[in-house]
């Protein structure tokens, strides 16, 4: 894909022109093995040759170590800097937190890049606040009192509010793949229909947590108590790093289905998918005789999802997008 026409001097043309940056694929031999890498290059818009422009050197070196550590799966800054962040600890006291030299995470920040061992190391802190807190207990010796307790506690944090099933956390890491933006109430509500429509596909829960009829529909509470301590967009906070790559471990129904969820209910906000549920026969049959007072404890069996669900596969065909769509207009107008 091409971007914006700037200008500089071409030494074919000998004068200033205007030039495209565009994507140009080379081979190079790393360790006697053959990698293709794809970047930027400088394009005359008059002769069609290639310009050497500042920064462009700079920038081709940049994309050539991404690209790198992902064909090698090694580990990134950011995802370093990721890891400081959500233990809240430094570059050197991570470097000893992890068994590593004092130096060696400052140089990988650096640019300096990690042997394959290491950065395995890193990716597993990454991904387990359990590992992590190993990590901090066998290297305790090595970091001061403060570091110590500040990064310990942190992975202590996480380790708690991490504590739905990893098949809750995949299907979560995979929604966030799939939509740019969810809102807590909205992430409650796909939960409840990918649970709904997979039981009724399949004939079996596709997670093992139970479902509660809050005033404002089914909630999932491990997931509500997961999202009630991040502060800001939880897309957005450092702690989703370890949901990162969750999702792939997904089976191929499992993505269908949460594929299915995400393109139909997935396109309406949280309050409508609210309205859809309050017309739904769990919620209401969980609500029947409590009124407004339902309290938070009431529980959505996963049998009576699955049953309603089933009567509404027989219905509309809800293994497609359109059917799905049906259903939703339906229940809109049942709102409405």
């Amino acid at each position: 894909m091409t971007e914006k026409v700037r200008r500089d001097f071409c030494i074919e043309c000998r004068k200033e022109t205007e030039y495209l940056l565009q994507k140009k694929d080379i081979v190079k031999n790393i360790r006697d093995k053959e990698y293709t890498f794809a970047i930027t290059v400088a394009v005359c818009a008059e002769c069609g040759e290639e310009m050497s422009i500042p920064g462009l050197i700079d920038k081709n070196v940049q994309e050539i170590d991404e690209q790198y550590r992902a064909a090698e799966g090694i580990v990134s800054i950011d995802d370093i800097e990721r890891l400081m962040k959500i233990y809240k600890i430094g570059k050197a006291p991570l470097s000893l937190a992890l068994g590593f030299g004092e130096v060696t995470i400052p140089r990988y920040l650096e640019g300096q890049m990690p042997s394959k061992e290491y950065s395995n190391i890193i990716k597993a802190a990454l991904s387990s606040p359990a590992y992590m807190k190993q990590k901090l207990m066998e290297n305790r010796e090595k970091l001061t009192d403060p570091a110590f307790r500040k990064a310990f506690a942190a992975a202590e944090s996480i380790v708690s509010l991490f504590s739905v099933s990893d098949k809750m956390l995949r299907v979560i890491a995979y929604i966030f793949e799939k939509l740019e933006e969810v809102t807590p109430l909205m992430l409650q509500k796909l939960l409840y229909f990918i649970q709904g429509v997979y039981s009724a596909l399949y004939g079996r829960p596709i997670f093992e947590e139970d479902c509660r009829a809050w005033v404002h529909g089914p909630v999932y509470p491990e997931v509500y108590e997961l999202f009630r301590d991040f502060k800001y967009n939880p897309i957005d906070d450092a702690r989703f790093a370890l949901l990162e790559g969750t999702g792939d471990a997904l089976a191929d129904e499992e993505k269908r289905v949460i594929d299915l969820v995400v393109n139909t209910f997935g396109m309406y906000g949280g309050k409508v998918l609210e309205r859809i549920t309050h017309n739904e026969d769990p919620w209401m049959g969980a609500r029947k005789g409590y009124g407004d007072s339902i309290p938070s404890s009431e529980l959505l069996p996963k049998e009576r999802i699955m049953k309603y669900y089933i009567l509404i596969n027989q219905k509309y065909g809800i293994d497609t997008e359109d059917g799905l769509r049906t259903y939703i207009h339906d229940m809109l107008g049942k709102a409405s």
